[in-house]
Order: structure tokens, then sequence, then C-alpha cells
């Protein structure tokens, strides 16, 4: 087992990662606000988990048309009237692209999992051994969404 890591999160580097890959990705100016998160009953999760040298999740959470925007603006196409595949495929790119720039700050020896989208009415998500580390609200034309990192809690392992 690897010697616990002590590199952190300092939260303007995740505020600029988002920022920039939203700008650069989706042509959309947000920027970190100081709402607190109530997520919507109906809204997209989509995590992307980080294994090796700093295990955790990062997750990025929206409502359905948050999302369908998302997806338009990312693809050049018009706005999907309902969550698809297309829809889930973008969040989950968003989430990945996240994640790498979050992966290149935190240490060496991090890989990312292939994104996972959970959508629906009332969901919750929840990762076992983990804890929130981080969570930041960001704001745009399309309202408020959050960004959380999630830090595995390693368990102590005693060889007899």
């Amino acid at each position: 087992m690897p010697a616990e890591s002590t590199v952190e999160i300092h939260l303007g580097e995740l505020a600029q990662i988002v920022e920039s890959v939203f700008r650069t990705m989706v042509c959309l100016e947000v920027s970190e606000c100081n709402q607190s998160w109530f997520p919507s009953g109906d809204r997209l999760t989509a995590t992307i988990h980080l294994a090796g040298d700093w295990p955790g999740v990062l997750a990025l959470e929206c409502d359905r048309k948050q999302a369908c925007t998302f997806a338009a603006l990312f693809l050049s196409m018009d706005r999907p009237e309902t969550v698809d595949d297309v829809v889930r495929d973008v969040l989950g790119e968003l989430a990945n692209m996240i994640g790498g720039n979050l992966k290149c700050v935190l240490a060496g020896g991090i890989r990312l999992s292939m994104p996972c989208v959970v959508d629906g009415a009332d969901h919750s998500v929840r990762v076992c051994r983990a804890g929130v580390r981080e969570r930041l609200v960001f704001e745009c034309a399309e309202g408020v969404f959050s960004v959380a990192v999630l830090r595995e809690e390693r368990l102590a392992v005693r060889i007899h």
C-alpha cells in the first residue's frame, strides 16, 4: 500500500480548472459563487474516480435543463429537449476533462476511471469510504451547478 499522500486540493486551482474547461469546451463563462448547493431532485451527476496515489472521486452535478444546454454548446447543435445518451456522454466528458486537469495538479501516479453518469428524480450517489473534501458551486447564465471532490479514507491494514 502506498504511503498516505499529503497532497491537498487548492480551491483556487479547482475553480480555475472548472472555469477553463467550461470556457474552452462549452464556450460558457462560469464563476465560483457563494451560494449553497441544494440540488434539485431531478438532476444528473457525472463522476470520475481517481485511483493510485490520491484515491477519490470528482462529481459534477447539474439539473437536466443545464445538462441539455451544456451538450448543445459542447457539440454546437440544437438544444435537446430531453436527456439522452448524447447529453449523458457530454456531461461525463466534462467531468473527465475536469478530473484529468485535477489529476495533473494533485500527484503523479493517478489514473482516471471511465465517466459514470446517474440521472433521475431524487437519486443519491454514495461513494463508500469517501467524504466530501471540497465542494464548489458555480453560476452561469443557465443557473448554478456543483463540482465536488471526495477523498477516499484509507483503511488501516495490519498484518500479524
